[in-house]
């Protein structure tokens, strides 16, 4: 009988991964919301977190960061092959890119009733106008994402 194979450290998963951005963005002050871009192989293209307050600017979600880095490591300005794994579901801006990018799957953690576009809201993919809707899963460790921003913004009321 052949000796076990060694087992090497495990790599993170993308949601463990987005889960680090959006704590990142919230020790800078950002709401915590993070995002990962992974390829069909599951190899990491791309990952962000929230920069709204540091460029001061309303569009620079995690999820518009993660997906414009990843075409530009790409060198393409589709994503067809990838996804998009981020921590809260995203809103109608994000969701509307996540189509134009033609993402293949959308992952997201917490589901956001208030300003969501996909389960929520405006449900982009719904929308016959919507040329491309990926494949979603939603509720992917909500709990922990949810958690993480109810502390958030508790702890700045």
């Amino acid at each position: 009988m052949p000796p076990p194979a060694e087992i090497g450290p495990i790599a993170p998963t993308p949601i463990t991964l987005a889960l680090d951005e959006a704590r990142a963005a919230a020790v800078r002050g950002e709401v915590p919301v993070g995002a990962v871009v992974t390829d069909a192989a599951g190899v990491v293209l791309a990952r962000a977190g929230n920069e709204v307050e540091a460029r001061r600017d309303p569009s620079a979600h995690a999820e518009m960061l993660a997906l414009r880095a990843a075409t530009t490591a790409r060198g393409s300005k589709l994503l067809a092959d990838c996804t998009l794994t981020v921590t809260l579901e995203p809103c109608p801006m994000c969701a509307q890119a996540s189509s134009f990018f033609r993402v293949k799957r959308l992952v997201f953690g917490a589901y956001d009733p208030k300003g969501g576009g996909v389960e929520h809201g405006a449900r982009i993919f719904a929308a016959a106008s919507c040329h491309h809707a990926p494949e979603v899963v939603g509720g992917v460790r909500e709990a922990e994402c949810g958690a993480l921003l109810r502390d958030f913004f508790s702890e700045r009321r």
